[in-house]
Parts: C-alpha cells; sequence; structure tokens
C-alpha cells in the first residue's frame, strides 16, 4: 500500500470509528434535534483531542501525517481497542508500541516522613500528571480537603477547573490556572502515550473553555518556584511563596510547600490556620473524609 493510500485508509478508518461513537458515550452534552451526520462531528473528536478542527480534518481526509502524540491522543478520544490502536499506528507508519502500564503511583517513604514531620508548613506530594498523592494536614486546610475527593479524580488541574471554590481562593486564579495547564502540557510532552492524562485533557476541554483555549497556546512551564496570594475563608489573605523538592527515589514525585516569612501578616495566618486545621482533626492521605474548611 502506497503511503498516500495508507493516509486515505487511515482516514476513513478515523471517519468509521467516530461515527460508531454517540456524544454520550464521550462525555459530550447530547443536542436537541436531528443531527446531520452519524456520530460523532468532526469539531467533537477535534474537541475532545484538544486540537483545531483543521487539523483533525486535515488528517482524516488524509492530506497529512499526524505525529505519534495525537495519534496516541485520538485513540483515546474514539475508544480504541488495542488491536484498533495498532491497526492506526501502523497506517500511519509510526511505532505501534502502545504505552507500558505505569504502576499506580505512591508516595516515597522519604516524602511521607517529610510531610509528617512537617506541622506548620503547608505541603503536599504531587506525582504523574500533576496527580495529588499526599498532603499534610495543613495542606489540606489551605487548599481543598482532598481526602473528600475520589483518588482517580484527585489532580491538581482537574480541581482547579472543576472546584468553583478554588476561584475565590486563588485571588488570581487565571495566572494561577495558566500556569497549571502549561506545567501539564510538560508533563503530556514528557508522556504523550499516558492514556489517562489523554482522558483529562480531553474531559477538561470539553467542560471548560478557558482550558480548551490556554492548552490550545501550547505554553509550557516546569514547577520551580513562585508566589501565590490567596483569599483564605480561615486565614485571610495570604501571601506565600511555594517551592518544590523532586524525590531522588522518583523524579516524579514532587514535595510542593507553601510559606511565609516570619513576622509578616501570611505568616501569622498561617499559624491560625495551623490551630484551625488541628481542631478539626485534619491528618494526612490516610485520614478519613472530614469537612473542608468553608467557602464562605
Amino acid at each position: 500500500m502506497t503511503r498516500n493510500a495508507s493516509l486515505n485508509e487511515l482516514g476513513e478508518f478515523l471517519k468509521q470509528r467516530r461515527a460508531a461513537l454517540s456524544p454520550r458515550t464521550v462525555g459530550l452534552p447530547e443536542t436537541h434535534g436531528t443531527r446531520r451526520v452519524e456520530g460523532l462531528r468532526r469539531e467533537e473528536v477535534a474537541q475532545l483531542a484538544a486540537i483545531s478542527t483543521d487539523y483533525y480534518t486535515r488528517v482524516e481526509q488524509g492530506r497529512i501525517q499526524a505525529s505519534a502524540p495525537i495519534l496516541a491522543t485520538l485513540a483515546q478520544v474514539l475508544h480504541l481497542d488495542d488491536d484498533q490502536r495498532d491497526y492506526l499506528f501502523e497506517l500511519a507508519g509510526k511505532s505501534s508500541a502502545r504505552s507500558r502500564r505505569r504502576p499506580v503511583q505512591k508516595v516515597q517513604p522519604q516524602l511521607q516522613r517529610v510531610l509528617d514531620d512537617l506541622t506548620a508548613t503547608p505541603a503536599i506530594v504531587m506525582g504523574r500528571r500533576m496527580d495529588i498523592l499526599a498532603w499534610n494536614s495543613l495542606g489540606a486546610a489551605l487548599v481543598t480537603n482532598f481526602g473528600e475527593i475520589p483518588e482517580k479524580k484527585r489532580n491538581y488541574t482537574r480541581i482547579l477547573f472543576t472546584d468553583p471554590a478554588m476561584r475565590t481562593l486563588y485571588a488570581d486564579w487565571e495566572s494561577v490556572a495558566r500556569t497549571a495547564v502549561a506545567q501539564l502540557r510538560m508533563e503530556a510532552a514528557k508522556y504523550p502515550d499516558d492514556a489517562r492524562l489523554s482522558a483529562l485533557v480531553g474531559e477538561l476541554s470539553v467542560q471548560d473553555g478557558h482550558f480548551r483555549q490556554w492548552w490550545a497556546a501550547h505554553h509550557v512551564a516546569s514547577r520551580t518556584i513562585g508566589t501565590k496570594t490567596l483569599n483564605h475563608p480561615v486565614a485571610g489573605k495570604l501571601v506565600l511563596d511555594w517551592d518544590t523538592l523532586t524525590a531522588s527515589t522518583d523524579p516524579d514525585q514532587q514535595l510542593v510547600v507553601w510559606t511565609a516569612e516570619v513576622g509578616t501578616p501570611s505568616h501569622d495566618g498561617l499559624r491560625i490556620l495551623a490551630s484551625w486545621a488541628a481542631d478539626q482533626h485534619l491528618t494526612a492521605s490516610s485520614r478519613p473524609a472530614s469537612s473542608r474548611p468553608p467557602t464562605g
């Protein structure tokens, strides 16, 4: 089969696969009235894959060759099984190596000990995809009660975009959210075939126009240091510096801590918050669900 014939066959395969799916199957809202096409529209597939409709159209028409990361995302969006995914990659002339199933990340014991010892400093451990792996009681009191969030949805970027309280907690939510999207884009570059990451991007692209716009901008950022201003319902206004410490035993795990200069109102606010957290009996990642801080 010639290259052009393969691309044409790939386009026809994509067309048939999107025709076999309904909006409800992929989490899109049902529209009233008769749809002009069977299954998903091209723009809906593009939206879920966080690519432009024009780009997807050219792929489906056999006019361009998609990259391996785009193919992996399309395979996830179109709910392809392993054989269908291999077929898609073969038509595109790409390596059909499947994503290795990575073990579920658990917080490194060294980082857990650090968390346990940090009684006056909010801290969390962030893993691949910006998943929240562990936290201390002050971290839960500062941001949200992570224990109340199902483990599979315990992701920092998802929380930022889906929890309305985050938009009032962070004084400059847009800047914080843009940075999180740029950091998630960096994660996607490290793990282009990560099915869970692709699903997260598709989910947030459908649910939030800001995420869709910022993801398409392709800005990237690493987790290093910075400053955030929070309007906390218990501690009031907090201006906190944040820093990260990477685990030497697992570079995909980072300890993120928030601190304030001694003698400042923010430092006093953290002490107030620590006292409140102690009264609420908030504990580390293994604690039972309990009341989250009030959201005002």
